[in-house]
């Protein structure tokens, strides 16, 4: 099979012919549709995040294909079912938080296209228990960063606790972002986008928020923060991008006993942020971390991708374009997602 492979951290992947891996006991093996690409596809490949991903690494994580071949002991699934795959390859199901509902953060889960290998290539083994089933109508194209990008944004969201009627912030609407858009107006929510790219805040205009705010007209947070004086500040922000000044703007943004929600994962020094002890203490807000998502959010997020009351806004490119799509994501010129056909 065709793979797209990572051997050296911040190096083009190289497409080349490999084996086709075998499903083993407890295992299916998929072949690959389309796989979308994700910005933590970015650090896997570049050794952003410690730990590191496992090299050599077949990248991506937003799968969707059918399956080809079953392994021993994996009952409810036949050779042709459409399934997707997305970055929680397992976790053990058994410890204090698995058992809490936060299986997505076991100490024992294993990550498609970081741990374990990934989507870009045409075959990939996946452990059947955290797969989602998809209708064979669906569109493989769309559908594949709802495994990521669109549970990743629904779970941000359920963590902030907002309310329907009650205003959320979405900072940054790249590939999360414009989904977390409509996840929160599905949701009720009160949408306000703020982002430095025009093209993105018309993006998420047109998909139901009713306040855009392009950050560049401010020098700092606190002249962003007025735009929310009439409504008292925003009950819960939740921040996508990946810059270091969309985390340290979100506490001048909320409301007192408001909720911040931390997504974007930057790397790098961008990993260390500066913000105000004061402002946090003083307004009782809370700041919470959202990581991916468990099978729970995967089915939810799916549901509403599959009834179109989500849809991914995305750009088509063949397989042999993987790097210029990871370089779009660099250069942050990527607006909406950018998803690989592979197969058909």
């Amino acid at each position: 099979m065709r793979a797209a492979i990572a051997r050296h951290y911040g190096q083009p992947l190289q497409i080349e012919d490999v084996p086709t891996p075998k499903p083993t006991r407890g295992e299916v093996l998929v072949e690959v549709i389309a796989c979308g690409v994700c910005h933590s596809d970015v650090h896997a490949v570049d050794g952003d995040w410690i730990p590191q991903s496992t090299l050599p690494l077949i990248p991506g994580h937003e799968v969707v294909g059918r399956i080809a071949d079953i392994g021993n002991d994996v009952i409810g699934f036949e050779h042709g079912d459409l399934v997707g795959i997305p970055w929680l390859y397992s976790a053990c199901g058994e410890c204090s938080v698995c058992i809490a509902g936060m299986e997505s953060i076991c100490p024992s889960a294993e990550a498609t296209g970081y741990t374990r290998p990934g989507g870009f290539a045409e075959f990939v083994v996946a452990d059947p228990r955290f797969v989602a089933r998809l209708p064979l109508g669906c569109d493989p194209i769309s559908m594949a960063p709802i495994l990521c990008a669109g549970v990743t944004s629904y779970r941000a969201l359920r963590r902030s606790g907002a309310q329907s009627g009650e205003w959320v912030a979405i900072i940054g609407i790249g590939g999360l972002g414009h989904l977390a858009v409509q996840y929160a107006r599905s949701m009720g929510l009160r949408v306000a986008a703020i982002d430095v790219d025009a093209a993105k805040l018309d993006l998420a205009l047109r998909l139901g928020a009713e306040v855009a705010i392009d950050a560049r007209d401010a020098r700092d947070a606190a002249e962003v923060s007025p735009a929310f004086r009439s409504i008292g500040g925003v009950h819960a922000a939740i921040i996508t991008a990946t810059s270091r000044a969309a985390f340290e703007s979100a506490p001048a943004l909320v409301r007192p006993g408001g909720t911040i929600v931390y997504v974007g994962m930057p790397g790098g020094a961008g990993d260390i942020i500066n913000t105000s002890v004061a402002a946090i203490v003083g307004g009782e807000l809370n700041v919470r971390g959202s990581s991916v998502g468990t099978r729970d959010d995967l089915g939810a997020a799916v549901a509403c991708a599959v009834d179109a009351t989500v849809r991914s806004e995305v750009t088509e490119v063949p397989f042999d374009q993987v790097n210029e799509a990871l370089d779009g994501l660099r250069q942050a010129t990527t607006v909406g997602r950018t998803v690989l056909r592979i197969g058909h």
